[in-house]
């Protein structure tokens, strides 16, 4: 499944973000190293929403902070708006990164318990002296209510005084003060009720629009991704596994991690439908098989697989897969490629 490439990079004027081979690793002790993520590209068109989709640890995380440079990748290239970030150091990179904002996952414990609602959201421009006096606590507040926060009566309360869906609120207008470009959603509604999600990612939409945002969205939800991705990417251990459009995804799902992924989104019937099912366990990243990384627990692994490492390929309109054998070959070309029993 696993693979790298290029080919779904777009080359247009509305990118605004490109990620050529970023790779993240972490010492484990002993000599050893964590590959978080091994040679990871895409890109982000003006007011798009990239979603970055797969199971818990696979690395989607680590890209979005990456791309941030918290931390900086280990190698790779990052370009935002023309500038290569990964060349940035102290104040440049500083200065730039106002333009990369961040929504966390767990919208309580990213807020300081010991200051209130306006301080939190005005923070960034009295770092950066933008906040002039009343002008600024009049940006504040027109922030707060863009979120659907009535500054009046949110305003001088602490995180503590508010419910989750209302701290995600003051999480996104802190992210949307210093009026970014793009902004990495790390999983902005796992932590909330369902019936808050809904609200979380209407406003999400509506702010896109509103200031002319392009977001980066991670998440191991599926089916939110294809409620606010214009483009989805999965990921598996560290790398691409597929790149497409959210119908196209759905619909025809080219590598076979991604229809497992598919299947294991749950439906209210019947259950006539078959979850997925992949044997074996969840790889190491510390020292991750060999070829396609997913090998060890897809049902369709041949010889090939093991030796090499399968790169992206167009195989529909703007739908790319690094997979030897993707789900729309032919069964019979599929079946000469099986090992032997």
């Amino acid at each position: 499944m696993a693979g790298t490439g290029k080919a779904h990079l777009r080359d247009d004027d509305d990118v605004v973000l490109r990620v050529e081979d970023l790779t993240v690793e972490f010492p484990a002790g002993r000599g050893r190293t964590v590959q978080a993520v091994s040679g990871i590209s895409l890109d982000a068109r003006f007011r798009e929403t990239v979603g970055l989709v797969g199971e818990s640890g696979c690395g989607k995380s680590t890209t979005g902070r990456a791309i941030l440079q918290l931390p900086p990748p280990t190698s790779g290239s990052v370009r935002f708006d023309g500038t290569e970030l990964t060349s940035l150091s102290g104040e440049r990179l500083r200065r730039t990164r106002t333009r990369l904002q961040m929504i966390f996952q767990d919208p309580i414990s990213s807020l300081n318990p010991r200051r209130t609602v306006r301080d939190i959201v005005g923070e960034g421009l009295r770092i950066w002296r933008r906040d002039r006096g009343a002008q600024g606590r009049t940006r504040v507040d027109e922030v707060l209510d863009a979120v659907g926060l009535d500054p009046r009566l949110v305003g001088d309360r602490l995180p503590h005084e508010l419910s989750g869906g209302q701290c995600q609120r003051v999480c996104i207008a802190r992210a949307l003060i210093l009026e970014p470009a793009v902004v990495l959603c790390d999983e902005p509604v796992s932590a909330l009720d369902v019936s808050v999600q809904a609200q979380i990612l209407n406003l999400l939409e509506e702010m896109k629009h509103r200031y002319g945002l392009t977001l980066l969205f991670v998440a191991h939800d599926l089916a939110v991704v294809k409620r606010v991705s214009d483009r989805i990417m999965v990921m598996y251990l560290g790398k691409v596994c597929e790149v497409a459009t959210p119908d196209t995804l759905f619909a025809r799902p080219a590598h076979p991690y991604t229809a497992l992924l598919l299947r294991s989104i749950p439906e209210l019937d019947d259950g006539s439908t078959p979850p997925g099912r992949s044997s074996g366990e969840l790889p190491s990243a510390v020292d991750p098989p060999s070829g396609c990384r997913f090998r060890t627990r897809c049902p369709r692994a041949a010889e090939v697989c093991a030796r090499t490492e399968p790169t992206l390929r167009e195989v529909g309109p703007d739908q790319y897969v690094a997979c030897h054998f993707p789900e729309d070959r032919p069964a019979g070309e599929r079946a000469a490629h099986r090992p032997r029993s």
